[in-house]
C-alpha cells in the first residue's frame, strides 16, 4: 500500500511537472509568488472591515496570526523534523525535474508551507465571510498555489496535501478562537 502511495504521490509529480511552455512557467511562477495575488488580499481586507466594522482590526489580527504560526510550524515543527528532500533535491530524481527559472527553494519540502499558509486564509476567511462567491474564489486560490508548486518541481503533490490539511486545521481552530474571543464577545456580531 504504502509503494502504491510512493507511485501515486511520483505520477502525480511528472504528470504536473512535465508538462512546461513559456506561457505556463509564466503563469505558475507568477502563481507562485505574492505580487499577483496582492489585489486578492487587499480584497479579503475589504471583505473583513465591510463584514465586521469595528471588530475588524482584532480579527485581522488574528488571521494574522493564524498565518504566522502555520508558517513557522509547517517550516520549524515538520520540514526540520521530517527532513524529506524537495524534489528538486533528490539525487534519484536529477534529471527527472524540470526546474522554472532554476529555482528550487531550501532543502526540505514537507510539508509546503504555500499550501499550508493558503489554506489557513482560505478556511479562516471563508468561515468568516460564509459566501459562496468568497469561499470558492479563496479555496481556488489555495489550489492554484499550492498546484503551481508541483509544477514547478519544488514539491510533491503529498506535501501539498499534508500542508493543506494542516492549514485547514490550524483555519478551523483560529475560527473557533476568533468565534469566542471577538465575535461572541460582546454579544453576536453585527452580521450574525
Amino acid at each position: 500500500m504504502l509503494d502504491w502511495l510512493r507511485r501515486l504521490d511520483l505520477n502525480l509529480l511528472f504528470a504536473l511537472n512535465h508538462h512546461h511552455t513559456p506561457l505556463w512557467d509564466w503563469l505558475m511562477w507568477q502563481f507562485s509568488g505574492n505580487l499577483l495575488w496582492l489585489p486578492l488580499y487587499f480584497f479579503v481586507l475589504f471583505v473583513f472591515i465591510k463584514s465586521f466594522h469595528r471588530q475588524s482590526i482584532w480579527i485581522i489580527l488574528l488571521v494574522i496570526l493564524a498565518i504566522g504560526l502555520s508558517d513557522f510550524t509547517s517550516v520549524h515543527l515538520f520540514k526540520e523534523t521530517v527532513k524529506r528532500l524537495r524534489p528538486c533535491h533528490n539525487p534519484f530524481l536529477m534529471g527527472q525535474i524540470i526546474l522554472v527559472h532554476n529555482h528550487c527553494g531550501g532543502l526540505y519540502g514537507f510539508f509546503s508551507s504555500h499550501a499550508s499558509n493558503t489554506f489557513t486564509l482560505a478556511t479562516i476567511a471563508s468561515l468568516l465571510v460564509r459566501k459562496k462567491y468568497f469561499t470558492a474564489m479563496m479555496f481556488l486560490w489555495a489550489i492554484v498555489v499550492s498546484i503551481s508548486r508541483v509544477y514547478m518541481g519544488v514539491h510533491y503533490p503529498s506535501d501539498i496535501m499534508a500542508g493543506a490539511c494542516w492549514g485547514m486545521i490550524i483555519g478551523l481552530v483560529f475560527y473557533v478562537l476568533t468565534k469566542y474571543l471577538i465575535l461572541n464577545h460582546n454579544g453576536k456580531s453585527e452580521n450574525r
